[in-house]
């Protein structure tokens, strides 16, 4: 029964990592690329690795295996936020599709006098 389990999570997870490299060519700009890699990604090697940990049965590598899924779900989110970030900083060109840019009056006013560095403009 293990292995029958261990073969669902196999192949669900390699068809999200397959999902996430699809994405990753295919999608027009950084942040959809971003986007694609982070959640798609982080889910299909959370999956192989619990197939790894229903596989095995052992208590070293299943603890190993729920902390490397637990450092992935931490740790995913936070560099994709650095990627998105440094991205709308070094001025990357995205994608004539997206309409919304909140980010915008925040980097403009930020250099004006009266507003320190990273402080978020008041509604004048």
């Amino acid at each position: 029964m293990a292995e029958i389990i261990a073969g669902i999570l196999l192949i669900s997870g390699g068809f999200f990592v397959l999902v996430a490299a699809v994405g990753i060519l295919r999608l027009p700009d950084i942040l959809m690329r971003m986007h694609a890699s982070t959640k798609a990604g982080t889910l299909g090697a959370g999956l192989i690795l619990l197939a790894v940990a229903f596989t095995y049965g052992e208590i070293g590598i299943i603890s190993r295996a729920i902390a490397t899924i637990i450092f992935i779900l931490m740790t995913a989110p936070v560099a994709a936020h650095a990627i998105g970030r440094a991205a709308y900083r070094s001025g990357v060109k995205f994608w004539k599709g997206t309409v919304v840019d909140d980010l915008k009056a925040y980097y403009e006013r930020t250099g004006t006098p009266g507003y320190k560095a990273g402080e978020l403009p008041k509604d004048d």
